[in-house]
C-alpha cells in the first residue's frame, strides 16, 4: 500500500477522500506556522504544502467552462516562480528570491505549466518551468516528486500533461534515451500475471523491486498515457474490456482504464486507504477515475460511478476546496456532463467562490463589481471565500496528492 506520511496529506485530506494535493517534500514535514492566506489565492486552508497546486487546478477547471480568473489570482502563481524556473508549493514571500532552502517540486511546476498555458500569454513563465521539468528528468525517463528523486507514476504524469499542454509531444522528451511513457510502462502491472490487478500501475516500486497496483496512481497515468493533462475530453474509443500487455501508450490507457473499471464496478466508488477507514469512499480518486475511465474507454461505464459521485461528494467537496470542486469539474468535463447542475450544485460557481471573484470581459471590473454588490446585500460583512474545516489525519494513503512523496510499506 501506498502511504502518504507528511503534514501534506494532513494539509490535503480534509476529510476523508480528500482533494488530490502533492505528495510531501519530506516524510518528516510537520505542520507549518499559522500561514496568511494571499488575497489572490484560492482556498482558505494553510497553502504551505498545496498553494500552487490547489491554484492550478481551480485555473485549469474554469478554463474548460470558458471562465478567465482575476487578474491578482494569475499575478499570485506567475509570482510563485523561482528565477530557474521552478515552483515551489508555496511561498509566502515571493518577493523575496528562491535560494536552496527554497523546496521547488515537479508536481507544482508541472501544475502551473497546465495552468498558465490554459490561460494563455504567459509564454515566458511557461517557457522556463518546462526547461526546468526537462533538466530534471531522470535517466529512466520520468520523475520523481523533488528533482533527483526515483521516478513515480503521479509526478510522471503531472509532466506529461504539462508538456502536452504546451504542444510538445512527450515521446520526444527523452533522457539517456528514455521518454516519459517508458517510465511509465515499467511501472504497469502485466495484465497476464496479476489477474484482477493487471492493468494497473504502481506508485513506485517496493524495496524489493514488486509493484502494487494503487488506484491513484493508476487513474492519473491513464490520463498521461492519452497524452492529456488534468482536465482530457471525453474519449470515444470502443470498449474491449479486456487487459492485453501491450505497452504502448495506448495500450497503458486502455489497461489503466479497464483496472479502474473494475473497481468501480464493485461499488461505484473507490474505497479510501487511510489509516483505519474501513469502506469509506475515497470521494477524490473517484473523480480522478472517472475522468480517466471515460477519458480512455468512454461514458458506458462511468455513468453510474458518476450518478454516484452527484449523490455523494457535494459535501465533500465543499468541505475540501478548490482543489476537489476542481477535480469533480474534471470529471464532469470527462463524462460530458454539465458540472453547474452538479446533483443541484453548480460546482463552476461554488469554485468561483473560494477565490477572487473571476474576471469579467474587462478584467477586473466585473469582480470588483461582484465584491461590491456582496458588500451591499450584507452590510459590508459579504465575502467571497468558503471558511475551510481543516480534519487532521495522522497517517494517509492515496495521490493527492497530488506533497507527493509516496513509500511503498
Amino acid at each position: 500500500m501506498n502511504i502518504r506520511r507528511s503534514a501534506a496529506l494532513v494539509a490535503a485530506s480534509v476529510v476523508i477522500g480528500g482533494a488530490l494535493a502533492p505528495a510531501a517534500v519530506a516524510d518528516s514535514a510537520s505542520p507549518s506556522p499559522k500561514v496568511v492566506v494571499p488575497s489572490g489565492l484560492y482556498g482558505t486552508s494553510d497553502p504551505t504544502y498545496d498553494g500552487v497546486w490547489r491554484q492550478s487546478l481551480a485555473f485549469v477547471a474554469q478554463d474548460t467552462v470558458g471562465v478567465k480568473p482575476a487578474a491578482k489570482a494569475v499575478d499570485w502563481l506567475t509570482g510563485q516562480q523561482c528565477a530557474d524556473g521552478g515552483f515551489a508549493a508555496f511561498r509566502a514571500d515571493p518577493g523575496t528570491k528562491c535560494d536552496a532552502k527554497t523546496v521547488v517540486d515537479s508536481n507544482s511546476t508541472a501544475a502551473a505549466v497546465q495552468a498558465l498555458a490554459a490561460l494563455g500569454g504567459h509564454d515566458d513563465t511557461v517557457g522556463k518551468a518546462v526547461s526546468w521539468l526537462k533538466k530534471n528528468q531522470n535517466a529512466d525517463g520520468g520523475w520523481g516528486y523533488n528533482p533527483g528523486g526515483p521516478s513515480d507514476a503521479n509526478s510522471t504524469s503531472v509532466v506529461i500533461g504539462a508538456l502536452a499542454a504546451t504542444g510538445a509531444k512527450p515521446a520526444d522528451v527523452q533522457k539517456s534515451g528514455k521518454a516519459p511513457y517508458d517510465a511509465l510502462a515499467a511501472l504497469a502491472l502485466p495484465c497476464a500475471k496479476n489477474g484482477k490487478d493487471g492493468g494497473a500501475f504502481a506508485y513506485q516500486p517496493d524495496k524489493k523491486g514488486e509493484l502494487a497496483a494503487n488506484a491513484d496512481a493508476t487513474a492519473a497515468a491513464t490520463t498521461a498515457s492519452l497524452g492529456a493533462g488534468f482536465a482530457p475530453d471525453k474519449g470515444d474509443t470502443p470498449d474491449a474490456y479486456t487487459c492485453t500487455d501491450g505497452t504502448k501508450p495506448a495500450d497503458l490507457a486502455h489497461n489503466g482504464a479497464v483496472y479502474l473499471q473494475n473497481q468501480l464496478s464493485t461499488h461505484l466508488y473507490l474505497k479510501s486507504e487511510l489509516a483505519g477507514a474501513k469502506d469509506q469512499p475515497d470521494y477524490g480518486n473517484t473523480a480522478d477515475a472517472v475522468t480517466a475511465v471515460a477519458a480512455a474507454e468512454g461514458v458506458k461505464y462511468t455513468k453510474d460511478p458518476y450518478a454516484w459521485l452527484e449523490k455523494n461528494a457535494g459535501d465533500w467537496a465543499k468541505q475540501s476546496g478548490p482543489a476537489a470542486y476542481a477535480q469533480l469539474i474534471f470529471a464532469a468535463h470527462a463524462t460530458g456532463n454539465d458540472p453547474r447542475d452538479f446533483g443541484g450544485t453548480d460546482l463552476v460557481a461554488a469554485l468561483g467562490k473560494t477565490g477572487p471573484a473571476p474576471a469579467g470581459a474587462d478584467g477586473d471590473s466585473a469582480a470588483k463589481k461582484k465584491d461590491s454588490d456582496s458588500d451591499d446585500k450584507s452590510g459590508g460583512l459579504g465575502t467571497w471565500w468558503i471558511v475551510g474545516v481543516m480534519f487532521i489525519a495522522a497517517v494517509g494513503a492515496g495521490f493527492l496528492l497530488s506533497g507527493r512523496k509516496k513509500q511503498q510499506l
